[in-house]
């Protein structure tokens, strides 16, 4: 694969990991010392990976209640061949984020080590699905 590709498999990873909750798929892409950080709330919230990974856990997938993958990636900026920002905006149930991801290459391949998300909106209950894209 070429770096492109390979960091786009590693997006990839991320959407599904999401969406299917699936922790060894989110372990993987996400560097162990990696933190997530928001700021919605007026204060800076930050949470080791662990502690995200934990919560991914314990929510119910959007994949098992039958809920269509809605992801995109909105933009790729690299800062050199083994660093790169990757914004994407993907919906989780009724929540529509907007993310920062900070990626690096290294012996693991293509790994988040910051993400920076916000959340963008929400979905009425009642609203049928269409393309995340506000």
């Amino acid at each position: 694969m070429t770096i492109q590709a390979d960091l786009l498999a590693a997006i990839e990873t991320y959407f599904d990991a999401i969406h299917n909750c699936d922790t060894a798929k989110l372990n993987a892409v996400f560097h162990p010392q990696s933190s997530l950080f928001d700021a919605d709330n007026g204060t800076v919230f930050v949470e080791p990976i662990d502690s995200f990974s934990r919560d991914v856990a314990g929510r119910v997938s959007p994949a098992s209640v039958d809920q269509p993958r809605e992801a995109e990636v909105l933009m790729v900026d690299f800062l050199s061949p083994i660093s790169a920002t990757v914004k994407i905006r993907i919906r989780a149930h009724h929540s529509v984020f907007v993310d920062h991801l900070g990626f690096v290459h290294g012996a693991e391949g293509w790994q988040i080590v910051s993400k920076i998300w916000h959340l963008e909106r929400t979905i009425d209950a009642n609203e049928k699905p269409q393309s995340v894209a506000a």
